[in-house]
């Protein structure tokens, strides 16, 4: 396979993730919860030891309103913030529709359904996606995850790792590269982990302002081979501030191939559009990559995600 051989995913590798690395009934025909099975009370025990300097870091950026993001392409439904102030009071309405490539939120495991003929299109755990209603998804929704996620972050720093401003254009984030990093820092995988890959998405818009966002997304980014790494490692969830490549070996067939696999097929949760700058920043203050992570999304029953602010505790 890719990882082992340290060369891109094949077509027909790809294709083979879906079974592979499919969780369906591995907890249960009930199952809500995917991969955040793998944290357990111990991984929630040891991510709290982690907590030694008493520093929070958030990894969100900030809601994007059109002061915020005025890009039409990156954000073509800005969020809504209106202000009401007075007489003895003020107060405001914030609305915002945060799947896309620029909000901070998670993916809940109702959002993709599986994509080929011979798939049927079902959601995870082999659920028809008509579950999924006008008024709220009836399974998979983001109000399972209503008691938050608590567990073991760890920071794979790929600029640092490739001594480079970001991940280039040409040179996608690759699964080995995960390996070489966890080796680079001395941190043994866990499962549980929440694992955070840092492609530089601020560095690389403040580097290329007249980059024209398309989708499928035409950035730096990830490759499938990551699949691999987070399947063999029992992660819990993917968090990114870049998400899929736009410039990969093969044509996958997919507009999003790596939430195509891990969503619907492996039932593990995305942390899409984080922001790891300021904690890359603490990281390299402490020397050391693993640390608390806390994401609580808001309770939206029949919800597909939720906006989320993950902070990171050192």
């Amino acid at each position: 396979m890719g990882l082992k051989d340290r060369r891109p995913t094949t077509i027909e590798e790809y294709i083979n993730y879906k079974i592979k690395y499919n969780n369906w009934d591995r907890w249960g025909k009930e199952d809500q919860l995917g991969t955040l099975n793998h944290i357990g009370q111990e991984g929630i025990k040891y991510a709290n030891s982690l907590v030694k300097e008493g520093q929070t870091v958030s990894c969100s950026n900030p809601i994007a309103t059109p002061k915020v993001l005025s890009d039409s392409k990156r954000n073509p439904r800005p969020a809504d913030h209106v202000m009401t102030v007075g007489p003895l009071s003020s107060g405001d309405y914030v609305g915002v529709s945060y799947h896309g490539f620029v909000n901070t939120h998670i993916d809940a495991l109702c959002h993709i359904f599986t994509n080929s003929v011979e798939e049927g299109g079902r959601l995870y755990n082999n659920r028809d996606p008509s579950l999924v209603t006008d008024l709220g998804a009836l399974t998979n929704s983001v109000d399972n995850w209503k008691n938050g996620i608590v567990t073991r972050g760890v920071l794979y720093d790929i600029p640092q790792l490739r001594n480079e401003d970001y991940v280039s254009l040409d040179q996608p984030v690759e699964g080995w590269e995960l390996e070489d990093w966890v080796n680079t820092v001395g941190i043994t995988p866990k499962s549980g982990d929440a694992v955070l890959i840092r492609s530089g998405a601020d560095v690389f818009w403040k580097s290329n302002p007249d980059f024209e966002f398309s989708f499928p997304p035409n950035t730096p980014g990830n490759a499938p081979s990551i699949i691999e790494y987070l399947y063999d490692t029992n992660a819990a969830i993917l968090g990114w501030d870049l998400q899929e490549a736009g410039n990969m070996a093969y044509d996958y067939s997919a507009r999003i191939p790596i939430h195509e696999v891990v969503i619907p097929h492996m039932g593990l949760p995305l942390l899409d559009n984080a922001n790891f700058e300021e904690l890359s920043n603490i990281c390299r203050k402490y020397n050391r990559y693993e640390f608390l992570l806390v994401i609580a999304p808001l309770v939206v029953n029949g919800g597909t995600g939720s906006p989320v602010n993950p902070i990171a505790i050192f």
